[in-house]
């Protein structure tokens, strides 16, 4: 007699077994846990500097390397993305895979305050975030337009009433303005030419 002739014979032990299979099976399946990617700590540290008015060239000469040649310093840095406009220096140091971003935050702080004295008074004060790389991507954008008020007005409006308020809604980590306008005017006089008037 073979192993399976016992279930032609007995068919409903052959229905109870696959259904005690299938059940198992199913147990199986909702306890597995299961994950695409292995967990994982990359962050990244964003030093913003403003200087109003300054255009890409002056921005990128004064400000961006500076900060750059000491962050670089750092323990911790995988590698920098620079990015330098108008008015603005952005400096993006990606951290090294599961590196301690609590020690990176405050090494970085403390090269950045050292070249403080270095950038131009006019500019001011580099702001530093840390975010983890896989929330920098925004969950939601908003559009704003109006046919009574200029852009700067806009943006004065936005910046003073509605970002105060997204950033106190519970859950929300930044309400950031995108495609600000902001107007600047750099202005040099000339003393003699002053008093001659």
């Amino acid at each position: 007699m073979k192993f399976t002739d016992i279930f032609i014979k007995r068919p409903v032990l052959s229905i109870c077994l696959n259904a005690l299979i299938l059940i198992a099976g199913y147990q199986s399946i909702k306890s597995l846990n299961v994950r695409q990617y292995p967990r994982s700590d990359s962050a990244v540290v964003t030093v913003t500097t403003a200087y109003v008015g300054a255009p890409a060239d002056l921005v990128r000469g004064y400000i961006s390397t500076p900060l750059e040649r000491v962050i670089a310093s750092a323990d911790g840095i995988d590698y920098i993305e620079s990015n330098s406009k108008q008015g603005v220096s952005s400096i993006i140091a990606h951290l090294r895979l599961n590196f301690d971003v609590n020690a990176a935050l405050t090494q970085i702080q403390a090269k950045v305050a050292q070249v403080r004295s270095e950038l131009p008074p006019e500019a001011e004060a580099p702001i530093i975030n840390v975010e983890s790389s896989d929330n920098r991507f925004a969950s939601l954008y908003i559009g704003f337009s109006s046919s009574q008020l200029e852009p700067n007005q806009l943006t004065e409006y936005l910046t003073r009433v509605v970002q105060p308020q997204l950033s106190a809604v519970s859950g929300v980590q930044k309400a950031e303005i995108l495609g600000a306008r902001t107007f600047a005017m750099r202005v040099w006089l000339k003393p003699d030419r002053m008093a001659a008037l």
